[in-house]
Order: C-alpha cells, then sequence, then structure tokens
C-alpha cells in the first residue's frame, strides 16, 4: 500500500487522455501517401518520448522523404483538429477531483508544447486542478523522457521533494523517467504497450476507477 504522497504528477497522453490513437491516426495520414504502415512496434518505440526524437526514428525506420519539421507541421495539422475531442482516460477526472478534495498537490509533466496541452485540455474542469504544468517546449527543460527532467522541474516548482512524489505514467520511457527522478512510479496499462513493459512501475493499475479503490486511504 502506497503511502500519502506529498504530490502527485502526471503524464497527459495515454495516461490522462486517450490520445494515443489520435497519433497513431495523424501519423498513418502523414505517410500513407508513400505507401508506408506505422505499425505497434514502431509506435512502442516512440511513445513518451520527444516528438522530434520520435519523428526522426519515424522517418529513418520508414524511409520516408519528409525532414523532421515537415513531418510534425503535416502531422501537427491533423492532430490540431483530433486533439478538440480528446476522451479521457476512464475515471481520470474523478481521480483528480478526490485529490483536490484531499488538498494534495497536484502537477502535470507533458512532453506537449503548451499550446497543444491546452486545446486537449479544453473542456476538461480538472485541468484547472494542477498547481503547475510543465510542458515540453519549458525554455528550462533540457532533456526529454526518459531523461528526469520534467519530472524534476515540475517537483521543483511545487516546491517538493522528488523522493515525496508519486508519478502516474503509461510508457516505458515515462517510467523510466519517474524512476529516474527518484519518484514512485504507477503505472495505467495500456493496450500500446508489450507484456512486461510497465513491469518497472512500483503498481500498475487497470485505470483510475481501480486507483480510487487503491488510494482511497490518502
Amino acid at each position: 500500500m502506497l503511502p500519502r504522497p506529498n504530490a502527485v504528477i502526471f503524464d497527459l497522453d495515454g495516461t490522462l487522455l486517450d490520445t494515443e490513437p489520435l497519433y497513431t491516426k495523424a501519423t498513418q495520414r502523414v505517410i500513407a501517401p508513400f505507401g508506408k504502415r506505422f505499425d505497434r512496434s514502431l509506435k512502442r518505440k516512440i511513445m513518451g518520448g520527444d516528438s522530434r526524437v520520435g519523428a526522426a526514428k519515424v522517418i529513418d525506420e520508414l524511409d520516408l522523404p519528409l525532414t523532421v519539421d515537415e513531418f510534425l507541421d503535416q502531422r501537427a495539422a491533423i492532430l490540431i483538429k483530433l486533439f478538440v475531442a480528446a476522451p479521457e482516460i476512464p475515471g481520470a477526472g474523478e481521480f483528480i477531483n478526490m485529490l483536490s478534495q484531499r488538498q494534495i498537490p497536484m502537477g502535470l509533466a507533458t512532453s506537449s508544447d503548451r499550446n497543444v496541452c491546452n486545446i486537449k485540455l479544453t473542456g476538461y474542469s480538472w485541468y484547472a486542478c494542477f498547481d503547475h504544468v510543465c510542458c515540453g517546449d519549458d525554455s528550462k527543460l533540457k532533456n526529454s523522457k526518459p531523461a528526469p527532467d520534467i519530472f524534476l522541474l515540475c517537483a521543483e516548482a511545487m516546491a517538493v521533494e522528488p523522493i515525496s512524489c508519486i508519478v502516474f505514467e503509461d510508457s516505458p520511457n515515462g517510467i523510466r523517467a519517474g524512476i529516474a527522478a527518484n519518484m514512485t512510479v504507477v503505472a495505467i496499462d495500456s493496450p500500446h504497450v508489450n507484456p512486461g513493459d510497465l513491469d518497472a512501475a512500483a503498481q500498475i493499475v487497470t485505470d483510475f476507477h481501480q486507483a480510487i479503490e487503491l488510494f482511497s486511504h490518502w
């Protein structure tokens, strides 16, 4: 049983919002004219990491005649329209509201740029519950996940010690980042990872309904 943390930090994509299928759809639309397919094995290699690093890997592995900027610009134009209706991971809002009512500080650490993060979370009232939001375009952020930087920046902004934080993540890169930050990691199970990919987390939950039950003692 995990003790009550001094703060909880959440990843966004695949953890609070079910956006991973949207990234898959947008990527496939970009590469379809070249007769390529974005399969799960390639997706697993880039989940939870820096967008430019991921784009470069997709371009390299699929031998696409695109630059990283061209790939990302084309994909972004598609994603912006899809993000407006990004669905919530089951129970996410309820869990956040529970933590808020119990006065547990919360942070959001996402690789998304600030404006994209805002678009994804438009319409979700629980967005206002976060004490700090750290995005991928933060000027202080040097290294992306699996480096621990974004989690450490978030903890520093909330004035809490990393060791007293619990991170909620859904990807191997995110889990590695949380562990490297000396934080306790809880993984939200995902259909986009291989069996065993989340095993390094301190605990794995099916969704936030289960998290509410497991952490009701907080």
